[in-house]
């Protein structure tokens, strides 16, 4: 499908669930560079009361959303999103993919080799990225000489309610909170070259890096302790004193207008963004050998 650079772009969703719902879905149909083409999800009903929502198409088959579509936003588990992003990869399809992007290290380096085979433009929806605060906070860690970090991401999302969900359950805080520490803290200081774990992914698991330049970054997570609201962070520290970025309330409105312009552009231009599936099979990487170590 071909497309001037001012067309938007036309997206299909996969999933229908309280993600699918909440962000997904009403983030590509606000556009104006996206326009919602269809949504297709194993639970048919719930598709179609998502594309009725939202003012679109309810797709009766997967094959059928990507006969509608020129990129796929995956709104679904982990193993789902690797056992079908490579066929949109293979299709030709843009891919605006979730974190992690799968449930082991295998499926990650399927669906990145699907990529690199079909030449397809990705992105992660890695949300505290797009945030200005956070881009501000890069910027300045890059001329900020530290020796080490603390940084945090605790909340009791995972005691109940819409994300209780059975991967989350099973793995914990690592799988879903970890690459948002993992990638901002190699962000900050540098490329992880070693990460021990102590704990326990679904309680609290601590992680210890080491970065390429000798910084060090301690890492607590938990999606199951009893807080009003999440509590997240990091703060680097060094000669010059401090630098930190809370990002437990951030507003995730300023978010979601970035990351939406920023896909249609890496789709229009062909370029793939900074934030794409090389940098979530990295993560992925981090996470095998995090779970490897974990006790």
């Amino acid at each position: 499908m071909e497309a001037d650079s001012g067309t938007p772009v036309e997206v299909g969703l996969v999933g229908a669930g309280p993600w699918a719902a909440t962000m997904h879905g009403p983030v590509l149909a606000a556009g104006p560079q996206t326009r919602l083409a269809a949504v297709w999800a194993r639970r048919g009903e719930a598709a179609a009361r998502l594309a009725g929502r939202l003012g679109t198409h309810a797709a009766v088959s997967y094959e059928e959303l990507l006969e509608r579509c020129e990129a796929v936003a995956f709104a679904v588990p982990p193993d789902v999103q690797a056992a079908l992003a490579p066929r949109a990869a293979r299709a030709g399809k843009a891919l605006l993919l979730e974190k992690p992007l799968a449930l082991d290290l295998g499926g990650a380096r399927a669906l990145a080799d699907a990529v690199a085979e079909h030449g397809v433009v990705t992105q992660l929806v890695l949300t505290k990225r797009y945030h200005p605060s956070t881009r501000a906070f890069l910027a300045a860690a890059a001329a900020f000489e530290a020796a080490g970090a603390r940084t945090h991401y605790l909340h009791g999302a995972f005691l109940g309610g819409a994300m209780a969900t059975g991967w989350r359950l099973t793995l914990g805080a690592l799988y879903d909170l970890g690459p948002h520490l993992l990638d901002l803290a190699d962000a900050a200081l540098g490329p992880i070259e070693e990460v021990r774990a102590a704990g326990d992914s679904r309680r609290w698991i601590e992680l210890t890096c080491r970065h390429r330049h000798g910084a060090v970054s301690q890492m607590s997570l938990s999606g199951a302790v009893g807080l009003a609201s999440s509590r997240a962070g990091i703060e680097l520290f060094g000669p010059a004193g401090t630098l930190a970025l809370d990002f437990g309330a951030v507003d995730h409105g300023q978010c979601w207008p970035v990351l939406r312009a920023e896909f249609a552009a890496a789709v229009r231009s062909g370029v793939p963004h900074p934030l794409d599936v090389r940098r979530g099979l990295m993560l992925q990487e981090l996470l095998d050998r995090i779970g490897r170590t974990d006790p």
